[in-house]
């Protein structure tokens, strides 16, 4: 059957596992995060399609890729296309392309950018591939859901194929300002297929913007139409903070819809699954093998822009400047190892456990370890117990186009204490204005914020907390996946504009 709507997204949305000799598709563990959010609109309409890719068997190998398989979970029943990919395409497309060429642009590292080893060929003929797949799954009018920049190529595509569906577009990045984006040699064919699409989303309204100013540096763009931030998102003071976003522009002929509204996350069933008693007595576990007076916890993976090298360099000066907290406290620092092929994060990689070592080995002693590190993810729930056991959640990436750890520490801890530190330039801080907001940039201001969080009063933190709750529970994914409902009934309709939102409530 036709669908109405067709998610767009490199990432199959299960996990596989090998169950007595056989391959079955699992749902995914957790149930936060982009796959689940994604999902979360298969039960929203009549009927959806998923594209993703997955590798193809060895050459000379027994044939045994299946290209289409339906799947039925508690988000509902709905076909996933995997595209077969060779080795050498995933490479170019992801492992090279995406995250050697295109990934320190939109993150505003031009230093890190590299187009010595990119086949931009591969990359568009991958893209096509995801294109074709979508237009052959898709009802007449209905609308092809296209996710994150390394599917940046597929919209014209698309819209050549299938001239009657509706295109939109979300970010899941950053998006940089015209002189950094600038940099990349394919700028202008990335730019038309942004502008063939119906609906460009972003996180927060500072992408919107950049993403309007590189349209009117490379495009005569005839109109451009702004208003007030989304509410909660208008925030002065803060490196990305806009007061103002557009909301969509007029070029050849076609109007661009334009929607900065960040994703939020389950706040609702982190509450619940951390009220259970078993979840209780995995927290007090937790706490008893830790010992230390604070416990600080960082949830991230192995990247450049995730600022962990910064952040252990200030624990150490820490370390260094207050040595009465030599066995009073303890950071638990979870940095998830890229996949093999990323050759990209190796060095990160190197110099995370490097200075893990050198600050275990110069501080630590027998009885006390300043730094646990792991490389390897923990499951939803263990995570959620960690959030809970801690007193301060560390998250200061260089740049981030959102950050939902931030989110999810808020939402999985309770408002009677707790300390969120985080980075100024990750789009959830617009909305959290009551963290700790910090330049990671700055070494004074990072000084400055973990002693803050450490000496912070109990008072001081409940009210801080109790303000994030309420945001978080309020802007949760549930409000996220109504507002883009909305926004797909206007592309449907051919109207100007959702109509105006109801006002959120705590969940």
């Amino acid at each position: 059957m036709a669908a109405q709507l067709v998610i767009v997204y490199h990432r199959q949305p299960y996990e596989e596992q090998v169950e007595n000799g056989r391959l079955v598709l699992r749902e995914n563990r957790s149930p936060n995060g982009i796959v689940p959010a994604l999902k979360g609109f298969i039960g929203q309409v009549d009927s959806a399609s998923w594209i993703a890719w997955k590798k193809a068997p060895p050459a000379g190998k027994a044939p045994g890729f299946e290209r289409r398989v339906t799947v039925r979970d508690s988000y509902g029943s709905y076909e996933v296309v995997r595209l077969p990919l060779q080795a050498e395409q995933i490479s170019q497309f992801y492992h090279v392309t995406s995250k050697e060429a295109l990934w320190p642009v939109l993150n505003s590292f031009p230093s890190m950018y590299s187009s010595e080893n990119t086949h931009w060929a591969t990359f568009r003929e991958v893209n096509r591939l995801f294109a074709e797949a979508a237009c052959e799954e898709a009802a007449p009018g209905a609308v092809v859901w296209v996710h994150d920049y390394n599917l940046w190529l597929v919209p014209q595509f698309v819209r050549r194929l299938r001239p009657d569906l509706k295109i939109a577009f979300f970010h899941h990045t950053p998006f940089p300002g015209p002189d950094v984006f600038n940099i990349l040699p394919w700028r202008e064919e990335i730019l038309d297929n942004l502008l063939s699409c119906d609906l460009v989303g972003f996180h927060v309204p500072r992408y919107a913007c950049n993403f309007a100013a590189v349209s009117q540096g490379l495009r005569d763009v005839a109109q451009v139409t702004w208003q007030p931030a989304a509410a909660g998102l208008g925030r002065h003071g803060s490196a990305l903070a806009e007061p103002q976003a557009p909301t969509s522009l007029r070029v050849g002929g076609r109007t661009v819809h334009i929607d900065a509204f960040p994703i939020g996350t389950h706040a609702e069933l982190i509450a619940q699954s951390m009220s259970r008693e078993q979840a209780r007595d995995h927290v007090a576990q937790i706490r008893a093998r830790l010992p230390e007076r604070k416990v600080i916890v960082s949830i991230g993976r192995v990247d450049y822009a995730k600022g962990t090298r910064e952040m252990l360099l200030t624990y150490e000066r820490l370390l260094r400047r207050r040595p009465e907290m030599h066995g009073k406290v303890k950071l638990l620092l979870t940095a998830v190892a890229a996949a093999d092929g990323m050759r990209v994060y190796r060095r990160s990689q190197q110099a995370i456990e490097q200075l893990v070592g050198r600050i275990n080995g110069f501080f630590g002693s027998l009885s006390w370890q300043p730094v646990v590190l792991s490389t390897t993810p923990m499951t939803f729930q263990e995570t959620l117990a960690h959030y809970r056991a801690a007193d301060i959640c560390w998250i200061t990436p260089l740049r981030d186009g959102l950050n939902l750890v931030a989110k999810e520490f808020v939402a999985a801890h309770d408002s009677r204490d707790g300390v969120l530190i985080l980075s100024e330039f990750a789009g959830a801080a617009v909305e959290l204005g009551e963290a700790l907001l910090v330049n990671p940039y700055s070494i004074s201001q990072m000084d400055d914020a973990i002693d803050r969080a450490l000496d912070m009063p109990v008072q001081q933190q409940q009210r801080r907390m109790l303000r994030m709750q309420e945001h978080v529970q309020r802007y949760d994914i549930g409000h996220w996946t109504r507002h883009v409902l909305r926004w797909f009934d206007v592309l449907r309709a051919g109207t100007a504009e959702p109509a105006p939102e109801p006002e959120a409530q705590p969940a």
